[in-house]
């Protein structure tokens, strides 16, 4: 899903509404196809449905945790995780939501235990894999600043396009607790883009 810039100054952060799927998720009879090959262990299908979802699952992990070696094994564990657990994945949902469930999680769980260890984060992607179509450096930059809870949950929303009810079933969340996510999360984007002009 293409996001737009924030425009100023009535709100800052609008952003578009998401389309009823998100962008770039593969046409659901398709996908069904290969979840199944790959339920019947059929690499060529497995290998398939990687191709599909690796740009979004690395994108996914990078934007919530912005360390361009650490999302690689991310969404690779990602992947590995699902592949291990696809026996018990029910086909009539999409694969897409269970997976980027799994990649947030994950990358969540680094996140946290990188801030434990108090490493400063040193890696950066390349601009053209790290930012989502249409976001500014200047709002993948104020994303970094955001507690790594809101930062999966805005990241879901708008770079993924789900909304905050799937993201509540992803993250087994109530309901409550993104829409505050996300509004703190906004609000504090908010105030490090309007500072940034003035060199603050």
């Amino acid at each position: 899903m293409a996001v737009p810039a924030p425009r100023r100054p009535d709100p800052p952060l609008a952003m578009r509404e998401p389309p009823a799927e998100p962008a770039g998720a593969p046409p659901r009879r398709a996908e069904r196809r290969l979840v199944r090959g790959a339920q019947r262990g059929s690499p060529e299908d497995f290998e398939a449905l990687f191709a599909l979802h690796w740009p979004r699952a690395y994108r996914t992990a990078w934007l919530v945790v912005h360390d361009a070696a650490a999302a690689e094994d991310i969404a690779q564990e990602a992947f590995i995780a699902a592949l291990r657990a696809l026996d018990s994945f029910d086909r009539r949902r999409p694969f897409g939501p269970w997976l980027s469930r799994i990649v947030v999680n994950r990358a969540i769980d680094w996140a946290r235990a990188r801030r434990l260890q108090a490493v400063p984060a040193t890696s950066a992607a390349p601009r053209a894999a790290s930012e989502p179509e249409g976001w500014s450096e200047e709002v993948v930059v104020a994303l970094r600043s955001l507690p790594v809870d809101q930062r999966a949950v805005v990241v879901l929303r708008y770079a993924l396009g789900y909304t905050p009810g799937d993201i509540a079933r992803m993250l087994e969340l109530p309901r409550g607790t993104v829409n505050s996510r996300l509004r703190r999360g906004l609000d504090r984007l908010e105030s490090v883009l309007e500072r940034e002009p003035d060199g603050a």
